[in-house]
This record gives structure tokens, sequence and C-alpha cells, in this order.
């Protein structure tokens, strides 16, 4: 059930706040310095360190603190609860373009954000490259819906199964009231991050039938027509593929986050497969754009290459665009990137509206 957009700055604030706030304050000390996180102190202390005292309170994040959401022209439907499950309830929120007409089912773009599986929002869908490329989207008559999903925790049961079940229940939700949201089902797009770049491949590739959550939801089916992935990895087994220098002390950096403690050896390969986008490509598989930065050291260019050159060998749909002295998040590394952050959202937008049917 979607809430106003005014219980949205109103009871829903308070929740995101109160949660944003305990991944900042880990220690629970009531305050945020630069010694909990210098990344994010370096771009919050200028804007919510109101009395400089190089300290961050509960009470000067909470003033300052908004929950980002795309400004558009056209309607909104935001906090739509699409799924409640033991650890917390599972919201999207909707936009719809200014052009939207009365009984016509539109084409919907699902973001789905990035932070390794372990932090972010969906908010990021309206902040920095993100909030210009699905404005972009919007003005070409796409819908945008950006989604939540259950984070992995160190000590925690979710894994980043989890997170992709989540975000494939948050397609057949949209697809059970894609009637009285006047969205279609048979026109579905994905778009992510890192983490994200990872399960907008699994949402593309994987089949609607594959990975079922919620039951209520399970016989909901939808059809992809196109995807995007922005720095996201293609493949776990293959654990060369995340050593950008090829060390020769190189450890699993990402195993943790795909099985459990529990886990059982022979059950290990099963999951790192499972969660490898790859293994799902077909040659009629919907296409894919793959944008990687060569000097990416979180997620290095050798899985868009790799994902390329399976995509060779079988004929698949799949494009990459590699971008020079680019690190993680399109970060220059050593000299401006290239192509430019502009041209790489020009390019994710033109991808989606040349598939646009």
């Amino acid at each position: 059930m979607a809430q106003s957009e005014d219980q949205s700055n109103g009871a829903y604030r308070d929740v995101y706040i109160n949660t944003s706030w305990k991944r900042l304050d880990k220690n629970k000390d009531g305050k945020f310095t630069e010694k909990d996180n210098k990344r994010l102190w370096k771009h919050l202390h200028k804007i919510l360190d109101s009395n400089e005292d190089d300290l961050i309170s509960f009470e000067e994040y909470s003033a300052n603190k908004r929950v980002p959401y795309l400004k558009t022209e056209g309607k909104r439907k935001l906090n739509v609860l699409y799924k409640v499950t033991e650890e917390k309830d599972l919201y999207l929120d909707i936009y719809y373009p200014k052009t939207a007409k009365e009984g016509k089912k539109l084409p919907v773009v699902i973001y789905t954000h990035g932070g390794g599986w372990a932090q972010g929002s969906r908010h990021g869908a309206a902040n920095a490259s993100f909030k210009t490329v699905h404005t972009a989207l919007l003005e070409k008559g796409f819908c945008v819906v950006s989604v939540s999903y259950r984070l992995w925790e160190k000590d925690g049961n979710n894994t980043m199964r989890d997170c992709v079940i989540d975000s494939k229940d948050a397609m057949r939700y949209l697809s059970k009231h894609s009637d009285t949201l006047g969205i279609d089902a048979n026109r579905f797009f994905s778009f992510g991050d890192s983490a994200g770049g990872q399960i907008s491949q699994m949402l593309l590739l994987s089949s609607p039938e594959t990975l079922k959550g919620d039951s209520e939801l399970a016989s909901y089916t939808y059809n992809m027509v196109a995807g995007v992935s922005w720095y996201g990895p293609c493949d776990f087994e293959d654990i060369n593929l995340f050593n950008h220098d090829d060390s020769p002390n190189f450890k699993d950096r990402f195993g943790a986050r795909i099985t459990k403690p529990n886990t059982k050896p022979k059950d290990k390969l099963l999951l790192y497969r499972e969660m490898s986008p790859i293994n799902y490509l077909e040659k009629n598989s919907a296409p894919l754009l793959m944008i990687q930065g060569d000097k990416d050291t979180t997620i290095p260019v050798k899985h868009a290459f790799y994902m390329a050159e399976k995509a060779n060998k079988i004929g698949a749909p799949v494009t990459t665009l590699i971008v020079k002295n680019s690190g993680h998040n399109w970060r220059k590394v050593g000299a401006d990137i290239n192509p430019t952050r502009g041209e790489i959202e020009q390019s994710t937008i033109d991808f989606f509206v040349s598939h646009l049917k």
C-alpha cells in the first residue's frame, strides 16, 4: 500500500533517519566523527556539522537530513510496501512520466542500488548520475522504480541471495499489480551499480521462475527487455576476476556475503555459481550493456571482458563500454575519465531508449 507524499516525509522520514543514523553511529556513542568513516565524513561534515565542533550529533543529523526522492513533474507513489520479511519491511518508489495517460501501460526501469550488498538504499536513485539518468528516462516515457532489499550484515542471516530474491519479488509485485499501477510487465528493464549492477544482471538474465521468495508473489511473471550494469561483477566462481593486479596473496573478497557460516563446503560452489550472472547468459538473453572502469580495483574490468568473451562464443547480445582512467563510481585515476561521466549517462539513456518498443 502506498503512503501519501505527506506521510513519506513524516513517519517514514523518522524511520529512514533512525535507520541511516545507526549505520553511521556504529559504536552507539551518539556521535559521528571522521574516525568512524573518513569517506562519509568528508562528504557529510560540511553539510551537517552546524556548530563546527568536528562531530555530528544525532540532533544535527536529524535536523538537516531529508529523505531523497526524485523531483518530477509526473505522479509519484512513494514507500510502497511490496514485501514483509522477518528482518524488515521492504518498500519501493514508483515515479511516473508526466506524459503518462490513463489506461496506457508504461515500460519500467527497475533500479537496484549499490553498496556491496551491505549498504546503500533505494534513495540513491535521486542522487548524482542516477538522478540524471532517471530524470531523462522519465522524459522519454519510462516509469522508474527504485527498490529496497535486505542487506547483508556480518554475523547476520541475510546473504547476497536474499538481495537478489527480494529484488525479483519486487518485480513480481509490480507484475501482480500491473493493472492498478499502470505498468507493462512485458516491458521491464534493469539498471544498477556495483552490487546493484550484479543484481541488475541477475534480474535481466535469470528466469522469472528462479530464485523465488514470497509465496504470494511466486506465480507472477514478467518479461525483461534490456538491462544496464555499471561496474557490476558477473562471476564469483573465478575469484581471480576480483584480483585487479594479479597479486599472489589475493583472498576471496565477497565470499562471506554469498555463504553463511554454517554453509557446507560442497554447497559453497553451488551458491557461488547461482549468484554469478554469467551462468544465466544465453544466446537469446535480453540485451545487456556493461560499463566498467579500467582502473577499478573493487570490481575490476576483467568482469566485462569475461562476460564479453562468453557472449562472443555463444552469440549473446552483450555490449561493453570500457571507461579509461576510471576507478569505482567513475572516480578518475591519474587522468580524466574517457568517456566523460556525462557521456556515460547518455550512453545508458540511449541504450534503454534504443530497446523501447
